[in-house]
């Protein structure tokens, strides 16, 4: 690789974590991966809301390594969301953010339009990191509706986490 190159990258990893102050906080670390339960709580939360609203999607959950948990295609649904699903919840796990701040950085142009050119960042609303006791035990990523829908439906993954576990689910749930 020449240095010209490395420098180009470098450079625009420093503007991805430090120079914008829509992502100037701190991330949290990674934790131990979201277990196969955890993952289709959240897809079912998830599908919840999309079926709700009568937005056809696809849901995939991806694990802290950004590897895939599970993918739910929905009736309908173009193939080309299976890519876009995957690719924002790979976002969300590797740069430990919601794809929304890169959609953000992107839109205000300037110095935020070389987020374009990172490898594996996907700037479209709809990922987002799942973080279980301040660390990111995986990422979830919806296409298929349009991008704020996506990142609505996204939402409702994280929001089925934060509930209590039913009875039944507690009682199947494996001993940790």
């Amino acid at each position: 690789m020449h240095v010209s190159s490395l420098i180009s990258r470098w450079a625009i990893l420093t503007v991805v974590f430090t120079a914008s102050p829509l992502i100037a906080q701190t991330s949290p670390s990674y934790g131990v991966s979201i277990s196969l339960d955890l993952a289709q709580r959240c897809r079912a939360g998830a599908t919840a809301e999309a079926k709700k609203n009568g937005w056809n999607v696809t849901i995939t959950v991806l694990d802290a390594g950004g590897h895939a948990i599970l993918v739910q295609r929905m009736d309908g649904v173009q193939f080309g969301s299976v890519a876009v699903a995957h690719d924002k919840a790979y976002s969300a796990v590797a740069f430990r953010r919601s794809t929304k701040t890169f959609d953000e950085m992107v839109v205000q142009g300037g110095s935020g339009l070389r987020l374009l050119k990172v490898p594996g960042l996907t700037p479209v609303e709809g990922g987002l990191p799942i973080v279980h006791d301040g660390h990111v035990i995986g990422g979830i990523g919806v296409s298929g509706a349009t991008a704020q829908q996506d990142g609505q439906i996204a939402q409702a993954c994280l929001n089925a986490l934060q509930e209590q576990p039913t009875e039944k689910e507690a009682a199947d749930a494996p001993a940790r």
